[in-house]
C-alpha cells in the first residue's frame, strides 16, 4: 500500500495548528460482506441528524462473530467500500483493523484511534437489533467510556439497555449482505440492494457464487 504522506509538502514558516478543533466522527464498523445501500442510508442519516464532520466505513480484518468462511478477502471489501462512498465527500474508510489483520475487536481499535486523534470524538453506530448485545462485546465498559454508542431504530428491539446510546430515527430499509449473497447463489437480481460500482464488482470478480 502506498504511503500517501510521501507526497505532502511541509512549510516550516507557516504556523498550522493541526488537530486544534475537536472533530465529531461516526464509526460504522462491519464485515461488509459486501456493502450495500442499507449502510450508506443508515451512515448519511446519522451524519445528518447528529451534524457530526464525517463518517468512517471501518471494515474488519477477522470478524469475532462471523463464520470466516463467508468472508470474502479483505482486498475486495475494500474495494467495494471504496466504490460504494465515492461522490460523497463526507464518507471516508477507515483502515485501521485492516491493517492490524487479526481479529477485530473495537476497543482494541477505538482505544488506538483515541490516542492517535485525542481531539476527535466517536460516535460508534450500531442496529438495534445489538444494543442487548453489548454487555457481551469485548471490555464494554471501557469501550464506553471511548466513545459515544448511536442505535439505529429497529422495529421490535427495546431500546433501553445498560449503556447510554443515542437513537437516530433511519428509514426501516430490509437489506442485508446475507439477503444479497443469497439472490447472487440465485442468481437473482441485486440491483437497487447496492450501488451501481459493486453490483458490476460483484460480477466481474464473479463474487459469492459458490
Amino acid at each position: 500500500m502506498a504511503n500517501v504522506l510521501q507526497n505532502v509538502q511541509t512549510f516550516p514558516r507557516t504556523k498550522v495548528k493541526l488537530n486544534s478543533q475537536r472533530k465529531k466522527i461516526g464509526i460504522l464498523g462491519g464485515t461488509f460482506n459486501p456493502i450495500h445501500n442499507g449502510h450508506l442510508i443508515i451512515a448519511e442519516q446519522v451524519f445528518d441528524q447528529l451534524g457530526l464532520d464525517e463518517i468512517r466505513f471501518m471494515p474488519d480484518s477477522t470478524p469475532p462473530h462471523v463464520d470466516q468462511k463467508l468472508a470474502i478477502d479483505a482486498f475486495d471489501r475494500v474495494n467495494m467500500i471504496n466504490g460504494a462512498i465515492r461522490g460523497n465527500s463526507h464518507f471516508v474508510i477507515e483502515m485501521e483493523e485492516i491493517a492490524r489483520g487479526g481479529v477485530s475487536y473495537t476497543y482494541d481499535t477505538m482505544l488506538k484511534l483515541k490516542r492517535n486523534h485525542p481531539n476527535n470524538d466517536y460516535y460508534f453506530i450500531i442496529g438495534g437489533d445489538m444494543v442487548e448485545y453489548l454487555p457481551k462485546w469485548h471490555k464494554i465498559k471501557e469501550l464506553s467510556k471511548l466513545v459515544t454508542f448511536v442505535g439505529v431504530k429497529r422495529e421490535g428491539f427495546k431500546r433501553d439497555g445498560k449503556y447510554p446510546i443515542i437513537w437516530v430515527d433511519v428509514p426501516y430499509i430490509d437489506i442485508s449482505s446475507t439477503l444479497i449473497r443469497s439472490k447472487i447463489r440465485a442468481r437473482n437480481s441485486i440491483r437497487y440492494l447496492v450501488p451501481e460500482f459493486v453490483e458490476r464488482y460483484i460480477k466481474e470478480k464473479h463474487l459469492y457464487e459458490g
